[in-house]
């Protein structure tokens, strides 16, 4: 469930929601994980950064590839600086068996029901196919977006910018 959507609204571009941009107040939610605990943006972001990885669908070929990375190459993405959420409008359980056959050991969060009401706060859902495109959003302490990149459908995330913008966000 959304709670408190705080800043600039998304807005639309053609009948096509338009992406937060870099200094934009991220809307804050609170979605069930995997295992069914409630997750909160603001909580995750109360001592570090967040990275938002949405993503079409569970068990596809480039989402399990993308999730894939983050798994492999968890200390980048999972750290005293950052914390991962990934996010799709998949249902809980259908996360939990995903995130159970793949080893995702990082949240998987539902936005399930009201369907997808936080990638639309992002501006990035897809409304004709039902499913957040592949939005990423490095979310600062302050709850400010310090990064993003959006993909179109069935291109895969490169996440050489994340690295980047989060090396920025540490730097003196």
């Amino acid at each position: 469930m959304l709670r408190g959507v705080g800043g600039h609204p998304a807005g639309r571009a053609q009948g096509r929601a338009l992406s937060l941009s870099v200094g934009q107040h991220a809307p804050d939610f609170t979605l069930r994980d995997q295992n069914g605990r409630d997750v909160s943006l603001a909580e995750l972001r109360a001592d570090r950064a967040v990275l938002l990885v949405f993503y079409p669908f569970a068990f596809s070929g480039i989402c399990t590839g993308e999730l894939g990375e983050i798994r492999d190459d968890l200390g980048r993405f999972e750290s005293e600086q950052v914390t991962t959420v990934a996010i799709s409008c998949d249902p809980m359980f259908s996360l939990r068996a995903w995130a159970d056959q793949e080893g995702y050991f990082f949240p998987l969060l539902s936005d399930f029901w009201p369907h997808g009401q936080v990638a639309r706060a992002y501006g990035v859902l897809d409304d004709e196919r039902g499913m957040a495109r592949r939005g990423t959003f490095l979310v600062d302490p302050a709850g400010r977006v310090a990064w993003s990149l959006v993909n179109p459908t069935g291109q895969a995330r490169d996440f050489t910018g994340y690295h980047e913008a989060l090396a920025q966000l540490g730097a003196p």
